[in-house]
């Protein structure tokens, strides 16, 4: 979304994906082919970092410096962020040759769709496909536009200085995760073309919180951020069993949603409480997910969706993807990189994300 100049590219980027609970950096070198060359997860202090903002900015940056340390992780980092204070439209707009006329265009009409001052917003714009001649009407296009609040990026890069790393850039989690999962990159589509896909995909990366993207091959074509995600869950399991945080994640993981109560091992009522949280946490997600189908299906320019693809911790829980399925009528898959394989499930399932930051369209 947004590039931090340089004078030179370096030969490696780190895609920096931070939660609530834990920090995910993956270090991939692109000279022809992807080659991933590090990879890292630590946890993050309760209290450092809460739905996609930082808290307590010395003790997100001494752990960052910790990570990068220990891993020998290169210094350049492309940061994901994924929060309420990121605004993401589509809007269809004439199909302007003009760099700069479009560029005003854009401005114009995001000044009537974005919920923020533009003055106080990283503004940026994509074309993501377009529409053929109606009634012999002008060629339009479809524009993805994100604005992102200035101070709140701005909070995000001055723990990651002070740990001395070197952010090169700034992007949506949305957009690293579709990066990840997409597969290579189709050509641009133009107005007109009979070969645009007429389907899309739902994204969806169960993390502290649960980042949402639609996306028509690798374009985004709208993202969200809801607070009901692994954190809510964690919370529910921690207040009622009266375990501590670090367990929480372990509890969930251990118990899921198929395998019977009574033969899971461990302490029985944790195990109960555990499965009642599961089964509260994923209510919520499904009517977070029908929610935000219905919006996406009220904007303008709307393509379809046909599929739900899973990332994320949360897609590492046993029956989740089966039950949210079930709930919501779709076909869901859980999916991973291809480079992460070799890693275990947990592993590659949070590092799907800082894969795909650190990847480059």
């Amino acid at each position: 979304m947004l590039s931090l100049s340089r004078k030179k590219k370096p030969d490696s980027v780190v895609g920096l994906d931070i939660e609530a609970g834990s920090v995910a950096a993956t270090e991939v070198a692109v000279n022809g082919s992807i080659e991933l060359k590090a990879s890292a997860i630590a946890a993050l202090d309760s209290g450092a970092f809460h739905e996609g903002e930082v808290l307590d900015a010395d003790r997100l940056s001494a752990a960052l410096k910790s990570l990068f340390a220990e891993h020998k992780l290169a210094k350049q980092v492309r940061l994901g962020i994924g929060n309420q204070r990121v605004v993401v439209r589509t809007v269809r707009l004439p199909a302007i040759e003009d760099p700069k006329e479009m560029e005003a265009a854009v401005r114009f009409r995001a000044q009537e769709q974005m919920p923020m001052p533009l003055d106080q917003a990283v503004l940026e714009y994509q074309v993501v496909g377009g529409a053929a001649d109606v009634e012999g009407g002008a060629a339009q296009v479809d524009v993805v536009v994100v604005a992102a609040r200035r101070d709140m990026v701005s909070s995000l890069l001055a723990p990651i200085r002070k740990a001395g790393l070197e952010p090169v850039g700034v992007d949506l989690s949305a957009f690293g995760m579709i990066r990840a999962l997409a597969g290579p990159a189709s050509p641009a589509v133009v107005a007109g073309d009979k070969a645009a896909p007429s389907s899309a995909v739902l994204y969806c990366n169960l993390g502290d919180v649960t980042n949402l993207a639609v996306a028509r091959d690798r374009a985004c074509l709208f993202t969200r951020v809801s607070y009901a995600g692994l954190e809510q869950i964690a919370d529910r399991l921690i207040s009622a069993a009266g375990i501590h945080p670090e367990h929480a994640a372990q509890w969930l993981t251990h118990v899921g949603l198929e395998t019977p109560l009574e033969s899971i091992e461990g302490d029985a009522e944790t195990a109960a409480a555990t499965r009642r949280s599961l089964e509260e946490g994923v209510t919520a997600l499904i009517d977070e997910l029908r929610l935000s189908l219905d919006y996406y299906g009220a904007q303008e320019a709307v393509v379809p969706v046909e599929r739900i693809v899973l990332c994320g911790p949360g897609s590492a829980i046993s029956g989740l993807a089966a039950r949210m399925e079930a709930g919501l009528g779709l076909p869901i898959a859980v999916a991973r990189p291809p480079a992460l394989e070799a890693l275990d499930e947990a592993s590659a399932a949070r590092l799907t994300v800082p894969f795909g930051l650190a990847l480059e369209d």
